[in-house]
């Protein structure tokens, strides 16, 4: 059945904006009477059927509701640094959405290449695979923070940084430093890595450094194997 972005919805009637109301009734090719399921990014499922069937504005009478669909019981923050090329990027970011993630931050350290994002285009891809997922929470995408602002930030549960740096101190898997059902925040650094004075400095603030295994990840892949990591010990 088709998902539908529904942001705001109420009562027992909804009309979809010009945007879902073509892809629905030009694309689609849906006619009344026709049923479908929309999200409102809150964590409402509205399951309806059309009622109206125009391109521009088409309208959809509410048949039922499920509250907090399939509400999770701990969030995932991931803060990782933006990549040069924004494909990787944008990759990252809607993998990361299909399995689960709250929070995205992209995260200015000395090593970035890249300090700016297209956030527009990014909260669409986010919309996309929160539909294809059927998620009915709409992760939030942060503006882009400076690495030194964020470890000073208020961090609720597991605080983290991910990074392949030979130091003295002990870096841990995530499944040795996290708890079930704990929230996560997770850091995840540029292509040449956090340097070992940002890495210091984040386990001074009460990040724990971990590792995410033998090999040295590219910095998307890295972020999906921390997405991964607490999604695995949350079965």
């Amino acid at each position: 059945m088709q998902i539908f972005y529904a942001p705001g919805i109420t009562g027992d009637h909804w009309t979809l904006d010009s945007k879902e109301s073509k892809h629905c009734i030009r694309v689609l090719r849906m006619k009344k009477g026709t049923q479908l399921k929309l999200i409102d990014g809150k964590g409402n499922l509205y399951e309806g059927e059309i009622d109206e069937p125009d391109q521009n504005s088409c309208k959809i009478r509410i048949l039922n509701i499920i509250h907090e669909f399939e509400k999770r019981d701990y969030r995932l923050h991931i803060a990782i640094s933006p990549l040069k090329n924004p494909e990787r990027f944008e990759w990252f970011i809607e993998k990361s959405v299909e399995m689960g993630i709250d929070e995205i931050t992209p995260l200015i350290s000395r090593n970035s290449e890249k300090t700016d994002i297209r956030k527009e285009r990014l909260n669409g891809i986010i919309i996309s695979a929160m539909k294809q997922s059927i998620k009915s929470y709409l992760s939030v995408l942060n503006d882009p923070v400076k690495f030194e602002d964020f470890i000073q930030g208020d961090i609720s549960g597991k605080k983290m940084i991910a990074h392949c740096n030979e130091m003295p101190e002990i870096r841990k898997r995530i499944a040795e430093t996290y708890q079930k059902k704990e929230n996560a925040t997770i850091m995840i650094g540029p292509e040449g890595d956090f340097t070992i004075e940002e890495v210091r400095s984040a386990v001074l603030k009460g990040f724990d450094p971990v590792h995410l295994g033998a090999s040295r990840l590219r910095t998307e892949t890295a972020g999906i194997a921390a997405c991964h990591s607490i999604y695995f010990l949350n079965l």
